[in-house]
């Protein structure tokens, strides 16, 4: 067979809700699982449509690392608030995107140890994690205008609570990307040169399907504070107001001022020299200096060992920093924005 006359891949999960159906809808995505204990068997992944006619086509994702929770609330809470009379387009909302990473509290999947935003474009009849990859990929993305993905720093990092974008070639593309993060109102926001996992991750699939994305790092440490969910939850609505996508009647709180920052390379990141127990000596939010010491790592099992030094490469502010004091060589130990420059 030809490559001209080869069928196009199709995606073994199937939706029990129809994206193309006015009103709202909820339901499950349906990833075929068989297992000893359920032969026929499929995992649920929640999913949940609201359509009012044409307009913008917006995906709302969370759960895309299963430990990171103010998204995941966020978006259950505006699904649980919406009707259809709320909104104008389409609304897909997939909160818990890699669903047996959310239900373990995991960044990882347990079934297959699969980090979905390591994982596009994927693969239709690969791993569970693979197959949720394609899925979205090919088939959410090419219906949507936007995608909003609500990340945290999960259970190893915590973040100052951020929006950020990828730095767009497009003008027009730029452009709309920095309107989001001044309607999101994010108290910092970035934008990065230096996506971690590259080509594999929601921002690269989206940018392949022509979508814009506006992600989120709303603090972390595996726990929820008040101040990222209320930043969630507020702006995720001034979001979707921008775009058109809600009705005006929908309230919001005006957007405060967000910080613009960028991240452009490797040498804004610090790393663990040496495996052992992490003293950071600065904090988030601190503006630090090329060559600064940025933490020590000390040996539990040679305590008189002098500690091993990490150092920041470039100056700075602090916008995330590791929270579990154990560390192995080449955890990230906190990472730095600066000033943005068109």
């Amino acid at each position: 067979m030809n490559k001209e006359t080869q069928s196009k891949p199709t995606s073994r999960i199937t939706s029990e809700i129809d994206f193309e159906r006015d009103g709202k809808q909820v339901g499950f995505l349906r990833l075929p699982h068989s297992v000893h204990r359920s032969a026929y068997g499929w995992i649920p992944v929640p999913v949940a449509c609201i359509r009012n006619g044409d307009g913008p086509r917006v995906l709302l994702m969370a759960g895309n690392h299963g430990d990171e929770y103010e998204g995941q609330i966020a978006l259950a809470k505006l699904l649980r608030e919406l009707e259809a009379r709320d909104v104008r387009g389409r609304l897909i909302f997939l909160t818990s995107a890699n669903f047996p990473a959310t239900m373990a509290g995991m960044r990882t999947s347990p079934i297959d140890d699969g980090n979905l935003n390591r994982s596009f474009p994927g693969n239709p009849d690969g791993t569970a994690t693979e197959q949720i990859a394609w899925y979205i990929e090919n088939v959410l993305l090419p219906q949507c205008d936007y995608v909003f993905d609500l990340h945290s720093g999960g259970s190893s990092l915590m973040y100052m609570p951020s929006g950020l974008c990828r730095r767009q070639p497009q003008a027009d593309r730029m452009a709309r990307s920095l309107e989001l993060l001044q309607a999101f109102g994010a108290p910092t926001s970035y934008v990065t040169d230096a996506p971690q996992g590259g080509d594999q991750t929601l921002t690269a699939a989206a940018a392949r399907q022509g979508a814009i994305h506006l992600g989120t790092e709303l603090a972390g440490g595996g726990t929820l504070t008040i101040a990222a969910l209320r930043a969630a939850e507020q702006g995720i609505r001034r979001a979707l107001k921008l775009v058109g996508a809600l009705d005006e009647s929908v309230a919001t709180d005006p957007a405060p001022p967000t910080r613009l920052l960028q991240c452009r390379g490797s040498n804004y990141f610090v790393y663990a020299p040496d495996a052992g127990l992490f003293e950071p000596l600065v904090e988030l939010g601190d503006e630090v200096t090329a060559g600064q010491t940025a933490g020590v790592i000390h040996f539990p099992d040679t305590p008189w060992r002098e500690p091993s030094v990490a150092v920041f490469r470039h100056a700075g502010t602090v916008l995330c920093k590791r929270m579990p004091c154990r560390t192995e060589r080449g955890d990230c130990l906190f990472h730095l924005g600066t000033a943005y420059e068109a």
